[in-house]
């Protein structure tokens, strides 16, 4: 789905099964208990079957990384967890500096 420019992605954030209500709660600019309330109130009484999530979690992307893809997420340049050194710089308590 594409409106105004918007995908519908399942939420890598706002999840607690697959993402899928949090995803449609981003896409329709919602808060997503209330799309989480909608659903298992259609779940419940039979309206809407709990396959229809099933699939939906199967059929929706999962939304991408901000700003990192699967090949570079773990690159050390473009990990803002590495703080850039790699051991190269760590004193093990070895180094002799009166040779």
């Amino acid at each position: 789905m594409n409106i105004n420019g918007k995908k519908l992605y399942r939420s890598r954030q706002d999840k607690k099964f697959a993402g899928v209500c949090g995803g449609l709660a981003e896409y329709l600019d919602m808060d997503s208990s209330l799309v989480r309330l909608i659903t298992l109130l259609l779940i419940i009484p039979g309206g809407m079957s709990i396959w229809v999530y099933i699939i939906a979690a199967f059929v929706i992307p999962e939304e991408p990384f901000n700003g990192y893809n699967d090949n570079n997420y773990n690159n050390y340049n473009n990990n803002p967890y590495d703080s850039g050194n790699n051991g190269d710089n760590v004193n093990n308590g070895n180094d002799n500096y009166n040779q």
